[in-house]
């Protein structure tokens, strides 16, 4: 026995219905790849069914322009994996055969820069800044508020504020 259709399973549907060709035609448009656009239109979709599940979902005015925000988005986020992707594949070819890790080392080297990267991008860009220098640069606290021009203690609350981050997606469930 099938559930009862609720009035938002019937606006998501005619939405779905009504604007689905059309937003994988935007997509496509901006991509050049009828495959990605298609995957990124569903993944809209789903962003929007999500919403519509936690109740979030009002009453959308302008459909196509709130469909379009979403595919933006999600398509920045395509471009940013594709480059850090990228990035890791010139990483890998540099190195010598003998030390070039197993795929599925690779997997999971991959899975933890995407990881890594979604963390930094939720960060303030001087947060990150601070994070970044402390971890890659080695840099002390009072260096780094010399570089960013804020006070020791500022960086102590920068870096609490990125650790506090780091923890959080580590005790995150998968």
């Amino acid at each position: 026995m099938a559930l009862p259709e609720t009035l938002a399973d019937q606006q998501l549907d005619a939405l779905y219905v009504d604007h689905n060709r059309w937003l994988q035609g935007w997509l496509r448009r901006r991509l050049g790849d009828a495959s990605t656009a298609a995957d990124l239109a569903q993944d809209t979709f789903l962003r929007v069914w999500l919403k519509s599940r936690s109740g979030m979902l009002l009453q959308i005015q302008e459909p196509r322009a709130y469909l379009a925000t979403i595919a933006r988005r999600l398509m920045i986020n395509h471009f940013e994996r594709q480059s850090l992707e990228q990035a890791f594949a010139e990483a890998l070819a540099s190195l010598p055969e003998s030390w070039v890790p197993s795929l599925e080392e690779q997997a999971i080297v991959l899975e933890t820069l995407h990881e890594i990267d979604a963390l930094l991008g939720e960060l303030p860009a001087p947060v990150r800044a601070a994070f970044l220098m402390s971890q890659l640069e080695g840099l002390g606290y009072e260096d780094i508020a010399t570089r960013l021009n804020v006070s020791v203690r500022t960086v102590t609350r920068y870096m609490s504020q990125a650790f506090r981050q780091c923890l959080q997606l580590m005790l995150s469930p998968a």
